[in-house]
């Protein structure tokens, strides 16, 4: 989240119009984040409540039709119970307004913190675990597109780590496409697939004052993909401290599994489907944030290194040593 594109007040009031909102008090930036431009507008009566906070995302890098996608796809995952808020309608029954020429969407405001690290505990991941599954449940049978993250796409982003000249990162490029084309080979293509995340880190799950998931939040990346990769996302991103924390993958597991077993293929993917994760995240952390650093650099760092070290452990696992971890 972040505050790439600005709006007057002039703007946000002709927005809120168009849900039949007509009392706009106030329109704050919120500035964390990295992708696109997001807001909190404070507002009078709506369909709502009385005095209502609702949640502005302008779409930055999505045109109007991947917005409209994506803001359907979070309308169908509420309405199956999801924990994530769906996108108002406007009078019209649209989901998606212009501002400024660029996509833009309306959501009811989510109260909720973030967990750090050293505060997730396995109820947490349990219930994580468990909210992943839901997804996959409620996506079942829709029509998604591929990911933007598959072989080419990552090779295509060492060919331009290789481009750059910098020495720090391309000595690294041999060694990355190796582990890239050999985690690819080892990956089963019959492993089940459909609607994934892909990007359920810490920063993407609110929590309400009783511990539960308040919400699910930036589905940007949610794609056609296999089930057992997003849970390994989550795992990498939730249940690794100074190393894998066995308590808590296998609390994360454990939830999911109490909404959507595992298949046996399934759990013989976990291996190649996390080590190509970890690749996945590393080589993008290099490329959007390591080789971008400097007077105009980021406004947010991610450490590449982080995933090398996961994909590192992995490898030193194998596959029984992971399925151990995870009780799986």
């Amino acid at each position: 989240m972040a505050v790439l594109t600005k709006i007057t007040d002039d703007e946000a009031r002709t927005l809120v119009a168009a849900y039949g909102i007509h009392d706009l008090h106030a329109v704050q930036g919120i500035p964390a984040g990295s992708v696109n431009s997001n807001f909190a507008l404070q507002v009078g009566t709506t369909r709502l409540s009385r005095g209502a906070r609702l949640f502005l995302r302008i779409y930055e890098e999505q045109d109007k039709v991947g917005a409209e996608h994506e803001t359907a796809l979070l309308e169908h995952l509420a309405k199956a119970g999801v924990p994530t808020p769906a996108p108002l309608r406007r009078t019209d029954g649209r989901l998606v307004s212009l501002v400024g020429g660029k996509p833009a969407a309306l959501f009811p405001w989510r109260d909720g913190q973030m967990r750090c690290q050293a505060g997730v505990t396995q109820e947490d991941a349990m219930r994580v675990g468990e909210a992943l599954a839901r997804v996959h449940l409620a996506g079942a049978g829709l029509a998604t597109q591929k990911g933007r993250f598959e072989l080419e796409h990552l090779m295509d982003r060492l060919e331009r780590i290789t481009k750059s000249g910098n020495e720090r990162f391309e000595p690294l490029v041999p060694s990355l496409r190796d582990a890239l084309v050999r985690t690819q080979i080892a990956r089963d293509p019959a492993l089940p697939t459909g609607l994934i995340h892909s990007d359920l880190f810490r920063d993407n799950v609110l929590w309400d004052a009783s511990g539960r998931v308040s919400a699910l939040l930036d589905f940007e990346s949610a794609c056609r993909g296999t089930y057992a990769y997003d849970l390994m996302v989550c795992v990498l991103s939730w249940c690794v401290g100074d190393d894998l924390e066995p308590h808590l993958a296998r609390a994360m597991r454990e939830g999911y599994e109490g909404a959507r077993p595992l298949s046996d293929v399934e759990r013989r993917g976990l291996l190649a489907e996390g080590s190509f994760a970890a690749l996945r995240f590393t080589i993008t952390r290099i490329t959007d944030y390591a080789l971008r650093q400097g007077a105009a650099g980021p406004r947010v760092v991610k450490d590449w290194q982080r995933f090398l070290f996961r994909f590192e452990r992995l490898h030193a696992l194998g596959e029984d040593g992971l399925r151990n971890a995870l009780g799986a």
